[in-house]
């Protein structure tokens, strides 16, 4: 558990368990929970506007003063001068009337990627930690992130990543397997590759790197934390485990889903942002599963099904929804998440013992 270690000092942190920064669906109340119970609480912070993010900030400090972690997107901005978007909408169009919604919107950029602005922002907050999807900033806000003292986390789903994100200024890699529900984080390859498990990345990405190794995807229990420090990982990250916990935000149909869901229940999908993302498979996924080819470059996709996705949640019903989870959902408990980081530690500790 050495390399934990040197995780945790680095975070300054008592517990290897980090909070996935689920956009969203993580509130200041889990990630205060996850950082009081000593391990490291998120913010996913890419659909906020910077007035929301420090409103977030702001309320997460006043229930911890313990490190917390906040989350950004790195995405090129998309490029909708040669986009036809006529396939999409016309596709879209039924569901439309048949909820009552008018005509689908035109694709649109929903939120900026960390740009100059966010920066100033975040060298203001000074939160122990920032990472990033979809690569790294710049080498100018790199520096300028560590030059504040704020640990840069990102997130590889290739060992090439894990190499690039090290050369390119992280601190700490997140090593995040393709059983992850939400986005993948591909940036080197083509968004349709990264599609490494978590058991064969993880100690390809701790032989590619001499930074700590965070494991993330399709660990759902205390087994899968222990098996991640067996592949040499120095921490674990969980998403779709804390969605689970009653501080999430998550809808009550997005929960009962989610405890439902089996091992096979979810696809990747780039229908909801126009990026590949896990979800549990619902009426949208899986009857315009032909059109994901259409879908506007991330993530203009996302204006086109918003009314749709915030309809189906207002009327209780599961079939426009974006229902992000990882293949492990089965395995998640509902439990505060405080209980949740100190249990799996716990019994984690008491397997590798074993």
């Amino acid at each position: 558990m050495r390399s934990a270690d040197r995780l945790t000092h680095l975070l300054e942190i008592d517990l290897p368990i980090l909070q996935a920064p689920m956009a969203g669906a993580s509130t200041a109340e889990l990630a205060a929970a996850v950082s009081n119970a000593g391990g490291l609480g998120a913010l996913g912070t890419a659909m906020m506007t910077p007035a929301q993010v420090r409103e977030a900030a702001a309320a997460l400090r006043s229930l911890t003063n313990k490190p917390f972690n906040l989350n950004f997107f790195v995405h090129a901005e998309p490029d909708l001068v040669d986009y036809d978007g006529a396939a999409m909408r016309g596709a879209l169009a039924p569901y439309f009337a048949e909820l009552e919604l008018g005509e689908v919107p035109e694709p649109a950029s929903p939120a900026p990627a960390f740009n100059d602005e966010l920066l100033e922002l975040v060298l203001e907050l000074r939160p122990r930690v920032a990472s990033f999807h979809f690569g790294l900033p710049s080498a100018d806000a790199v520096a300028a992130l560590k030059k504040a003292g704020i640990v840069i986390l990102g997130s590889a789903t290739t060992a090439a990543e894990a190499r690039a994100l090290e050369t390119g200024g992280a601190d700490a890699i997140v090593a995040q397997g393709h059983e992850a529900g939400g986005h993948r984080g591909t940036f080197l390859d083509h968004v349709d590759l990264g599609t490494v498990g978590t058991m064969a990345l993880v100690p390809q990405v701790v032989d590619a790197v001499g930074l700590p190794v965070i494991a993330a995807g399709g660990i759902g229990d205390a087994r899968g934390v222990a098996a991640a420090f067996m592949l040499g990982a120095a921490g674990v990250q969980l998403g779709t485990a804390y969605l689970a916990c009653p501080e999430a935000s998550v809808h009550p149909i997005h929960r009962k889903a989610l405890a439902e869901a089996s091992d096979h229940s979810t696809v990747v999908t780039k229908l909801f942002s126009g990026r590949p993302a896990r979800a549990i498979r619902n009426r949208l996924t899986e009857e315009l599963r032909p059109l994901e080819g259409s879908a506007a470059p991330f993530p203009a996709q996302r204006p086109l099904v918003a009314p749709l996705t915030s309809a189906s949640a207002r009327t209780n019903r599961a079939e426009f929804m974006q229902l992000w989870s990882g293949q492990a959902a089965a395995l998640s408990k509902p439990e505060p998440a405080a209980e949740k980081t100190a249990r799996l530690m716990r019994e984690a500790r008491t397997l590798m013992r074993e």
